[in-house]
């Protein structure tokens, strides 16, 4: 099986969070732990033109998980090998028998992507559903989407559909962890 990856349409995300709460309740995540989030952005200025203000104002949303990076800093830097990306699909793992929390995964990945639940002592992450993904379902956050903003599937096959761009304003470099991901950006977040 190919890399798998994920692709995002921020262009009609429309910020409703319907994927990170399906995940939360999917993962029963505590309060403070979201494997999928939306961010929000927002950024303005006003110019003084004759007897008023021109705005100039830009917001989007964009919503993000774990990448399932070519080159994982989170696994680079687990110092048990707890975290290993799988040969068979490239989706990168968290192996909860072998994590000691020492919470280097979180602080090495870019995309916040790590999560550490303080009642286990351990990091975990998005697996991109991969129970499911052995029934021939969808991730919860894509069946969730109400605005089928979120799709995945093998990496090359969405760059081929979509494009390369990986990187949209706000957003950690894609430059070193290289990841599994397009974006089809909102016109406020094209860099």
């Amino acid at each position: 099986m190919p890399q798998l990856g994920f692709y995002i349409n921020q262009a009609i995300c429309i910020g409703c969070k319907a994927c990170t709460v399906s995940c939360k309740d999917k993962n029963d995540l505590k309060v403070g732990m979201n494997f999928r989030r939306v961010y929000s952005y927002e950024e303005g200025s006003y110019d003084q033109t004759g007897n008023g203000f021109t705005p100039h104002i830009a917001a989007y949303t964009f919503s993000i998980a774990c990448n399932h990076c070519d080159s994982p800093a989170c696994v680079k830097n687990c110092p048990t090998g707890a975290i290993e990306k799988r040969a068979e699909d490239g989706v990168v793992i968290i192996k909860q028998d072998v994590c000691i929390g020492s919470k280097y995964c979180i602080s090495a990945c870019p995309y916040g992507a790590p999560q550490f639940n303080e009642e286990i002592k351990k990091a975990n992450k998005c697996n991109l559903c991969i129970d499911l993904l052995e029934k021939d379902e969808d991730p919860v956050c894509v069946a969730g989407c109400t605005m089928g903003a979120i799709e995945f599937g093998p990496i090359d096959e969405l760059r081929k559909k979509y494009g390369n761009v990986a990187q949209i304003k706000g957003m950690p470099s894609a430059k070193t962890t290289k990841p599994n991901l397009v974006i089809n950006p909102h016109r406020d977040a094209k860099i």
